[in-house]
């Protein structure tokens, strides 16, 4: 099978993955959200900051140079494999060391509980995390699909059966915990073919290895910082309760781009670094999947926008008012977010992930200011305000790079946005005249408002963007 093939394969199980992930992850947040307080998603937002920022450091960035250098050799890989244990064990350790610091910041007790039993996801995920790596490396995106479906389903059900048994925010945390053991079993499972580690640890055969994760961690550390500093300040000033309405506003407009987004971009690196030379193929590709990505992410956008004060009440019911005020500016931060992704594929593609490094130093040196300026005046819609304007800053930056990489491609680029732009101001129009005349409360006219953008969107990239003739052609070249 050509690697064409493979890419357009792999596209459609990660697909079918992360369509399953995402729609489980809505429902369950839905339904919590009428069993649990805004607190408690407040304190398990916390749990999962000080777990994402630990996650930094444990891989090293391996994933990325294991794809790029196409490693293949046993002792390298034993080497990695393990480090990453060696490092997952004493961020354990760490984590416990450290509850008391981080209780004291938040002023919140309960944290104590969630972050020692969060701390358990570092003991349990780098048993199989080598193995993902490798899977991806080899093409191998249905197993890989299929080790997040049954992770996803598995720990979502046991989340939901425990809060209804009255776990509260525990219910969340040991649900993410059943998912992960899960994964890591179902990793090792379907990677074993393709390592199984020997007794060998030498430093000296993992170097490069190392110094190509150099920046990607730093990276990754600042892109914590600068993404998350609007939880931290957020939590620490406000408290646990208004971090949950953030949260899910969050959840609801930005996880969504995040999970979909990388269904393209993960098929696509293992392929681009194959032809990492051919600027001007990649330069070709780079403008493709921003195409995609623009015609997927905006109208799922712009509806929500339009629609938030109808979707939110029958969501997650009552007393998530404050939500829909947040949806309004998350929809441009998810906006710039998917615009800005592709460059991550590019920059390792290219062998620079310095760049993304520089990148996030610059927005985070802008991002923090902003974001206590605006904090301390507006309150938590003054630091989603910060964050929206900080990403749009992060995403010039983020061409202008691209430009440095592959050349000139602006103009293009405007060309190809102009049509999905359109057809969504003219779907939130049509919305906006039917909420104007009929309403908005109640199913009824919340279902008719998302069928209306949906036909609306479609008929125009049938008539001007798609015909059926093409949509039939890929979907030919999917099955």
């Amino acid at each position: 099978m050509s690697n064409t093939k493979k890419a357009m394969n792999g596209g459609k199980w990660i697909t079918i993955s992360t369509v399953i992930s995402t729609l489980f992850q809505f429902v369950q947040v839905a339904i919590l959200a009428r069993v649990l307080a805004p607190s408690d998603f407040g304190i398990v937002s916390i749990s999962n900051l000080i777990i994402a920022f630990f996650t930094v450091f444990a891989n090293l960035g391996f994933s990325n140079s294991i794809i790029y250098k196409q490693e293949s050799d046993p002792n390298v890989l034993s080497t990695l494999y393990y480090l990453n244990l060696l490092i997952g064990l004493f961020i354990f350790i760490v984590i416990h060391i450290s509850t008391p610091f981080i209780i004291s910041f938040y002023h919140e007790p309960k944290l104590d509980h969630v972050l020692n039993l969060s701390s358990y996801y570092f003991v349990i995920a780098y048993f199989g995390q080598i193995y993902m790596f490798l899977l991806e490396k080899e093409l191998r995106f249905k197993s890989v699909a299929i080790i997040d479906i049954g992770g996803t389903v598995i720990g979502s059900a046991v989340t939901i059966t425990l809060a209804y048994n009255g776990y509260h925010e525990l219910s969340l945390i040991i649900g993410s915990l059943v998912m992960q053991t899960i994964k890591s079993a179902l990793q090792i499972t379907f990677g074993r073919q393709f390592f199984k580690p020997r007794l060998f640890f030498n430093l000296g055969n993992i170097q490069e290895h190392l110094r190509f994760g150099l920046f990607g961690m730093g990276d990754g550390f600042l892109g914590f910082v600068q993404t998350n500093v609007d939880n931290i300040f957020l939590g620490g000033m406000l408290g646990v309760k208004m971090l949950g309405y953030y949260t899910i506003a969050y959840q609801l407009c930005v996880f969504p781009i995040m999970k979909l987004n990388p269904i393209i971009l993960q098929v696509a690196y293992p392929i681009l670094a194959k032809m990492k030379e051919n600027t001007a193929d990649l330069k070709k590709s780079y403008l493709k999947i921003l195409d995609f990505i623009s015609y997927c992410n905006l109208p799922l956008l712009a509806g929500l926008f339009i629609t938030a004060d109808g979707v939110v009440p029958l969501i997650y019911g009552p007393g998530w008012d404050q939500t829909a005020e947040l949806i309004r500016i998350f929809v441009f931060v998810g906006i710039f977010i998917c615009l800005s992704h592709p460059l991550y594929t590019i920059a390792f593609t290219k062998g620079k992930p310095n760049l993304l490094f520089y990148l996030n130093l610059g927005t985070l040196i802008v991002k923090i200011p902003l974001v206590y300026f605006f904090g301390t005046r507006w309150g938590v819609t003054g630091i989603a305000s910060a964050f929206m304007l900080t990403t749009f800053l992060n995403m010039l930056v983020n061409f202008g790079m691209v430009h440095y990489l592959i050349g000139d491609f602006i103009g293009e680029f405007l060309k190809n946005i102009a049509k999905p732009v359109t057809f969504c101001l003219v779907m939130v129009g049509i919305i906006s005249l039917y909420k104007s005349f009929v309403g908005y409360t109640g199913l009824v006219n919340t279902m008719v408002e998302i069928a209306l953008g949906g036909v609306v969107y479609a008929v125009f990239t049938l008539a001007y963007k798609l015909s059926f003739s093409e949509l039939k052609a890929y979907r030919q070249g999917l099955m």
